[in-house]
């Protein structure tokens, strides 16, 4: 009867400890799991931050191109626009893109050849990534040719790309890369004069205190350049950065490397259509400074 008695209340014990064991095992699996769940949602929350910070600057980027365009071509201009962005950030990459037209008229050719920089919005890819060696046209669309033609025709292409590793570091980026516009028209007066003008603005490094973030436009200078008796015209770029920096043709990814432009024939008889064909070129500085209060 005593043996009983004590088997019956070691049993007894067992089956109350049992629940309150299984109170703990449960509450420390729900306690990982969320933790678990925390630093996941977190980790997706950040990523999101990062993914729409991207995307807000493929836009940023394609507006800042519009405003080189609005500053360049009147010296002392200035214009300045604001972003914001936790990750990333905008720099200057001066020196990259070399442009060289030659114009050939009845006296022999004449090479103008002019550098300029490239504003780049860079954000690490421990941040946000795509794929490596992605790249994606955003403005203008289409784009078939070296230079860009129209009264419409922006003088900045934009896209978006990834290649790693680069010298400078591992960087999404989104590239606001100057380019010429060009315009055709013609004069029906006495002389059926046809011109044939280009445009191109030239990045340069300014003021950088960072104070913010934001980027000011300046434009310091217009230079002009006119030649007759025109006989063609051809565009070619080079990268001068080349291999060694990345900055190379394959990252610009531009339609083509050169391009001829199209030249009506001279006729000096006054009954054809055009007696001169006068090529115009407007080179302008403009100065990029970076949080300027």
């Amino acid at each position: 009867m005593v043996v009983l008695c004590k088997l019956y209340k070691k049993r007894a014990g067992k089956r109350g400890i049992s629940p309150a064991i299984s109170s703990v095992i449960m509450t420390g699996a729900i306690v990982a799991i969320l933790s678990v769940a925390l630093v996941f949602a977190n980790d997706l929350l950040w990523s999101r931050v990062a993914e729409g910070e991207f995307n807000s600057s493929e836009q940023f980027m394609q507006t800042a191109g519009l405003q080189i365009d609005d500053v360049a071509w009147t010296a002392g201009r200035t214009e300045t626009i604001i972003y914001a962005s936790r990750y990333g950030d905008v720099v200057l990459e001066p020196s990259v893109i070399t442009y060289n037209v030659t114009v050939v008229t009845d006296e022999g050719p004449t090479s103008f050849v002019d550098t300029t920089g490239v504003l780049m919005f860079n954000m690490p890819i421990s941040q946000y990534s795509i794929s490596d060696d992605y790249w994606a046209r955003i403005y203008p669309d289409p784009d078939d040719s070296l230079t860009l033609t129209g009264t419409s025709a922006p003088v900045a292409r934009v896209f978006a790309i990834e290649r790693t590793p680069m010298p400078d570091g591992k960087y999404i980026r989104v590239v606001t890369a100057p380019c010429i516009r060009v315009l055709h028209s013609a004069i029906n007066t006495s002389t059926n004069t046809y011109y044939i003008r280009m445009y191109l603005p030239v990045l340069s490094a300014g003021e950088s205190p960072r104070l913010s973030q934001s980027i000011t436009f300046t434009g310091e200078s217009v230079q002009a350049y006119t030649l007759d008796g025109v006989l063609s015209v051809s565009v070619s770029v080079g990268f001068p950065r080349g291999a060694s920096a990345s900055f190379d043709s394959g990252f610009f990814n531009f339609p083509e490397s050169s391009q001829s432009i199209d030249v009506p024939s001279i006729v000096p008889s006054p009954n054809d259509v055009y007696q001169d064909v006068v090529f115009e070129l407007y080179l302008s500085e403009v100065s990029v400074g970076f949080g300027v209060n």
